[in-house]
C-alpha cells in the first residue's frame, strides 16, 4: 500500500468523523506533508511522538470551525491523492497547476524539498505534483 494514501484517508475519515486527532506511522516525508498543512492553517498541530511502541508515531490534531447550527465543519474539505506509486505525475515550472483558487494548494516534491504549487512557481521549478488540499 501506498503510505502517503495512507496518511491522506486517515485524516481525511478522521476529519469527516469529527476527530479531534489522528494518529499514523512516522516518515520524514509524511512530517513534511504535515507540517505543510499545518503551515497552511489547515490542521492545528503536528507532533512527533517517540513513546509509541513498537516505533514513532505523527500525531495530527484537526481543526475544526463553528457553523451557525452549532455544529462543526472541517477545514479539511477534500484531499486527493495526485501522483500514485503506479502513475507519477509531474509538471514542469511552467505547467505547475493551481488549486482551487486561493481555497487550496498542491504539493509538489521539488529538486529543493516539498514546497506548495504557489511557492514551486514563484521559485520557477516544477516537480512531481503529490497531492491537492482544498
Amino acid at each position: 500500500m501506498d503510505p502517503i494514501s495512507d496518511m491522506l484517508t486517515r485524516i481525511r475519515n478522521a476529519s469527516q468523523a469529527g476527530h479531534a486527532e489522528v494518529l499514523m506511522p512516522f516518515s520524514g516525508f509524511k512530517l513534511k506533508i504535515a507540517r505543510a498543512l499545518e503551515k497552511k492553517e489547515f490542521i492545528e498541530k503536528v507532533e512527533v511522538i517517540e513513546e509509541s511502541p513498537p516505533a514513532k508515531s505523527i500525531k495530527v490534531v484537526l481543526k475544526y470551525m463553528r457553523n451557525e447550527k452549532g455544529g462543526s465543519i472541517p477545514y479539511i474539505q477534500g484531499l486527493r491523492r495526485v501522483s500514485r506509486p503506479g502513475q507519477r505525475i509531474y509538471a514542469r515550472k511552467g505547467d505547475v497547476p493551481f488549486s482551487r483558487g486561493k481555497f487550496g494548494f498542491a504539493l509538489v516534491s521539488t529538486s529543493k524539498g516539498l514546497m506548495t504549487n504557489d511557492e514551486a512557481r514563484k521559485s520557477g521549478i516544477g516537480g512531481e505534483i503529490i497531492c491537492e488540499i482544498w
